[in-house]
């Protein structure tokens, strides 16, 4: 059975943190909207931190790490470092989960649900995970 959440103004931490947990304890995942994902902070140093992060690893190279720009391995690689990656049980969790940018026809007729521990009312500063993939220069829209 596969669990489909709808990513639209959802908590970005908190949702990966909720889906970290589920994947594994052995429930396949899809996570759809995850453009639409919220990161609460000013905007100005939720981009600085991200491209901190995609400047440590230098592509001219072959030296790592390797930090993806796209919305959808945005989200991926924050719930990569919630759970015992370097771990067979780690990895095999990571492939129970699947993040798409908007929703593929197969998803649009199935029933999502939104986790209570990833919902809170935003009253201050925040950004989306699609405007930090555009800043980062992602060419998936």
């Amino acid at each position: 059975m596969v669990t489909v959440i709808d990513g639209r103004n959802l908590i970005h931490g908190r949702l990966a943190a909720v889906v970290a947990k589920r994947i594994m304890n052995g429930e396949e995942i899809v996570v759809v909207n995850a453009e639409a994902i919220v990161i609460t902070g000013k905007k100005e140093n939720t981009f600085a931190d991200f491209k901190a992060k995609v400047d440590r690893g230098d592509t001219t190279k072959r030296k790592g790490p390797f930090y993806p720009r796209r919305a959808d391995l945005l989200f991926k690689r924050c719930v990569r470092g919630m759970i015992p990656w370097t771990s067979t049980s780690g990895r095999d969790a990571y492939r129970r989960l699947h993040v798409f940018v908007g929703t593929p026809k197969q998803f649009q007729e199935v029933g999502m649900e939104k986790p209570e521990g990833a919902v809170k009312k935003i009253g201050g500063y925040y950004t989306t995970l699609g405007a930090v993939s555009k800043y980062l220069g992602s060419k998936v829209r």
